[in-house]
């Protein structure tokens, strides 16, 4: 399923697109969006939930995959803590940027940066997919799978599970 929140705007447009087409359209909403994301009536199935953080945790449960299109501070927020989570070992899923006419160019060099700093592992920085095109996305995300190189840091750090970064 495409899981979507609200029927305005581009999440409405994408939502209303695939609902056409015979896809299976679930979407996830705080209680307090409501007024301002959807508009008339919404396509596929909704689910009002009482906040953003009960909102994300379900998403993450149902998600195959993570996408992220051309937005503002909400979209980078979701991004980023889906990135974040995967690194940590809260899932494994594959996290993709649409990079429209580069919109995310400079977020993907950022992360290069903190890459090359030292703050982001090169092994976590694979985790973030990117393509311009969306079937190739796609693509990218269907083949995407969690390898050895994405350690689940979470039991690393309780002491269930040796560290795969060890030095010599």
């Amino acid at each position: 399923p495409i899981e979507i929140s609200g029927s305005v705007g581009l999440m409405g447009t994408i939502s209303t697109t695939v609902h056409n087409k015979g896809g299976r359209v679930f979407g996830v909403i705080p209680e307090r969006l409501k007024p301002i994301e959807i508009s008339g009536e919404c396509v596929g199935e909704v689910k009002v939930v009482d906040g953003m953080h009960e909102r994300k945790a379900l998403m993450s449960e149902t998600a195959d995959a993570f996408i992220a299109m051309p937005g503002g501070f909400g979209t980078l927020e979701e991004l980023m803590e889906m990135i974040t989570w995967h690194q940590l070992g809260y899932h494994s899923k594959p996290v993709g940027l649409l990079n429209v006419g580069g919109f995310y160019d400079s977020l993907l060099k950022f992360f290069d940066y903190l890459t090359a700093e030292g703050f982001v592992r090169p092994e976590a920085r694979g985790i973030v997919l990117s393509s311009s095109d969306p079937a190739e996305l796609i693509e990218l995300l269907e083949a995407y799978q969690k390898t050895p190189k994405h350690p689940d840091l979470v039991s690393m750090l309780s002491g269930k599970k040796d560290p795969p970064y060890q030095s010599a």
